[in-house]
């Protein structure tokens, strides 16, 4: 049994900041009556961790706040972190009994879950459900094959650049803002995670953080309070255009 606690307040889907970009974005007032009726919360304390690869997944749910890791451990002990779970980002697979990777917390997180069972069976039922899962899938496979550029093919300057494009432009459609304005987050990684994540050093990140701070790409405040004055800019610097790049 995990050690998470559950949150004490019911919350109401209308009000849910996820509400649209989650699996239940489409669906009707009766779906999400039904949904509501399976749903509970689930809190999370920043370095825990959710599920670890191998285990039963008994659940399957949305990131509602916060942001979590997925890591895969070799044979050998070896850590890599290979993705990241932003707030609407969907956990666990329906039809898939084990979890492929380790998801940890990074920051405090809740999470919106549903038992496995009856969502795989509301889901075979509710054909909203269904497509927006595929959707949201198709948009996951399309992310992982960027990644894949951002790891092997771009410079230092471009994978800093890229990843905060990435949580720039989550955090602009969270909050329904526009991109053509200035973007205000704050970084959820230590620039260690940074380094791990990206295949640099943690001198290569901080100098390469201080060079996009210095040419007024982005403004920082602290280590992790960052403004992005001109996303365009961000994306150029990313070395990703306008009409595609990266998804968020």
């Amino acid at each position: 049994m995990l050690n998470e606690q559950t949150t004490a307040a019911p919350r109401d889907c209308g009000d849910c900041p996820i509400r649209h970009r989650a699996v239940c974005a489409r669906c009707e007032a009766d779906e999400l009556k039904r949904l509501d009726e399976l749903k509970y919360y689930r809190s999370f304390e920043a370095g825990q961790t959710v599920i670890w690869s191998g285990d039963h997944m008994e659940f399957v749910g949305s990131v509602v706040t916060g942001i979590a890791t997925l890591t895969q451990t070799m044979e050998d002990g070896r850590t890599q972190m290979v993705g990241l779970l932003l707030p609407s980002d969907f956990v666990g697979r329906p039809g898939r009994d084990a979890a492929a990777y380790n998801v940890v917390a990074i920051t405090d997180m809740v999470m919106c879950c549903f038992r496995k069972k009856p969502f795989e069976q509301m889901m075979n039922e509710t054909p909203h459900i269904a497509q927006r899962l595929l959707e949201m899938t198709l948009d996951e496979l399309d992310a992982a094959r960027e990644w894949m550029l951002v790891l092997g093919r771009k410079t230092a300057r471009e994978k800093i650049a890229s990843l905060m494009a990435i949580i720039a432009r989550r955090d602009a459609t969270l909050n329904l803002a526009g991109i053509d304005k200035p973007i205000v987050f704050d970084l959820p990684l230590t620039r260690e995670a940074m380094s791990d994540y990206l295949g640099l050093t943690l001198e290569t990140v901080s100098r390469q953080i201080s060079a996009l701070k210095k040419d007024g790409v982005i403004h920082l405040q602290g280590k992790r309070h960052v403004t992005v004055p001109d996303f365009e800019r961000l994306l150029e610097e990313a070395g990703d255009d306008s009409d595609g790049g990266m998804l968020a």
